[in-house]
Formats: C-alpha cells, sequence, structure tokens
C-alpha cells in the first residue's frame, strides 16, 4: 500500500465506561492518521446531547470530526440549531442521513428524504461543510429497484453532496458494478466502500438482516462453521475483510471507511495486513 486515506465510525458510548472505551479506541486508531472520526446518530435524534459531546471531544482532540445528522422526526429549527453549533465549534464535515424511525412511532418532522436535508444544509450554510451521503452496493432494502436506488443517490448529490459512503458489503463486484453504474448515471463524486469487520456470526446476521448487506453463501457457512471458537473465526475474519481492502485499494477505491463498533483490536490487524 499505500496512499488510500482511512476514516473510522464510532457511535456515542451511553456510560462513562464507555467513554473511556472509545478514548482508548481513538488512541490506538489514531497512528492510522485517519482523514476524519464520524459519530452516528441515533434514530429520531435520540443521541443527539452525546453524539455531539463525544464529536466536540474528537475535535478537542486534534482530529476532524463528522458528525451524523438524520433528518426523520426532525423539524427545520431543530436541524438549523444543530448546524449553527457545529460551525461555532469549527466542524466542518457532515454526514448528512435519512434516518432511522424510532420503533413504534410513525415518521414525521419537516424533511422526508435525504437529498432535502442535503439541500438545506447547502441553503443554510453554502460550502462551509463536505458532506458526506449514503450509498447501496446491494442496494437499499426500501428500494423498488436498483436504478431507482442511483437515482435517489444522484437526487442528494445534486443537492450539494460532495461524496458517499457505502453500507458494508463482502463482495468487491458489488461495490465495482455499482460505481460503473453510479457514473453512467452521472454521479461522479468520490464514493468510499464501507468495511465492516467480522467479530461473530450473529451479530454480523443481525445488521445484514436490517440493513439488507449480503453475507456470500460461502463466508456465512465457513463463519458457523467455527461454532464457539471466536479467536479462529476472527482471524480469518481478518484475513476476509484484508483481503476485501486490499481488492478494493488495488482498483482504485478512494478511501476506506470502517464501521468500529468502538472496538480498535481487529481493525489494527486489518489495516496492518494490507500496509504490508
Amino acid at each position: 500500500m499505500n496512499t488510500t486515506t482511512l476514516s473510522f465510525e464510532f457511535f456515542p458510548p451511553k456510560t462513562a465506561e464507555g467513554m473511556d472505551n472509545l478514548r482508548q479506541t481513538r488512541a490506538e486508531l489514531a497512528q492510522f492518521l485517519p482523514e476524519f472520526y464520524s459519530v452516528t446518530f441515533g434514530a429520531g435524534g435520540s443521541t443527539r446531547d452525546r453524539t455531539m459531546d463525544t464529536v466536540y471531544e474528537i475535535q478537542q482532540e486534534g482530529f476532524q470530526a463528522a458528525p451524523h445528522i438524520s433528518c426523520v422526526s426532525s423539524s427545520k429549527a431543530e436541524i438549523r440549531d444543530l448546524l449553527q453549533a457545529y460551525q461555532a465549534h469549527g466542524i466542518k464535515r457532515l454526514v448528512a442521513l435519512r434516518g432511522d424511525v424510532p420503533s413504534g412511532e410513525v415518521s414525521s418532522g419537516d424533511f422526508k428524504y435525504a437529498a432535502e436535508l442535503v439541500a438545506f444544509i447547502r441553503a443554510e450554510t453554502g460550502n462551509h461543510f463536505h458532506i458526506e451521503v449514503a450509498a447501496y452496493p446491494e442496494f437499499h432494502p426500501e428500494a423498488r429497484t436498483p436504478a431507482a436506488d442511483i437515482l435517489n443517490l444522484k437526487r442528494k448529490i445534486d443537492a450539494g453532496a460532495n461524496s458517499a459512503i457505502t453500507q458494508y458489503f463482502y463482495n468487491p463486484d458489488a461495490y465495482f458494478r455499482f460505481v460503473e453504474q453510479c457514473a453512467a448515471t452521472g454521479i461522479h463524486v468520490p464514493i468510499v466502500p464501507g468495511i465492516m469487520p467480522i467479530y461473530n456470526i450473529t451479530q454480523l446476521a443481525r445488521f445484514s438482516s436490517i440493513c439488507g448487506a449480503e453475507i456470500p453463501r460461502w463466508l456465512k457457512l465457513r463463519l458457523e462453521e467455527y461454532g464457539d471458537d471466536m479467536a479462529s473465526l476472527r482471524a480469518f475474519g481478518i484475513d476476509v475483510v484484508s483481503e476485501l481492502c486490499e481488492t478494493l485499494q488495488v482498483w482504485g477505491a478512494p478511501s476506506l471507511h470502517f464501521y468500529t463498533l468502538n472496538r480498535s483490536g481487529v481493525i489494527s490487524n486489518i489495516i496492518k495486513n494490507i500496509c504490508e
């Protein structure tokens, strides 16, 4: 390797112990000189204060922080307040998402789609923020068709997004074909692959069933074969994800964005593999 830039996603911890763990994780990942750390935003804004606190702490440590902003169940006034707060703290990057509706609630608020949120951010703040949006190489589970999903991404780009981060995947061909289709549709911004380390099959299967990411049959069967041998499963997962990252790099992925789950060990091993 390696000129490929890296970035890492965290979720805002609920406890003081969790916050201490995240500080340690950030310290360990800092050796890889990340372009930015992103911080997720809970359904319906449920983690708003914790997201902001985490973002400000990252910024104070001298790293670029990119808070997620989701618009479901949010008013324009609430989003405007967030934008003003982030501007005042020197935040320069955002991840703009539609977001999930909290369980048991009906979607509400002033925004229905992420493209509307992107357009609002641009109208309110001009070019102050670099705006990331979500992309789905294996297509969003709510998309009517693959073509409709790509057109939805184009609407977000046309509204002012600078780049996109994908949902995770384990089939690199899905990413490369998606990028080609995006280019053919007039999308010419960086599309950064999202990378999910493998910690255990139960957790991965749960995540994948929610977001529509495919676990290839060969990979699922191999992971199941390890049973309760977590050490061997994770070693195998490190090899699989390292090979995925190397393939993405060789064929020109602009960056790699790791979904850390607030852990650093497995990711550090993957990055060291692809740096060799």
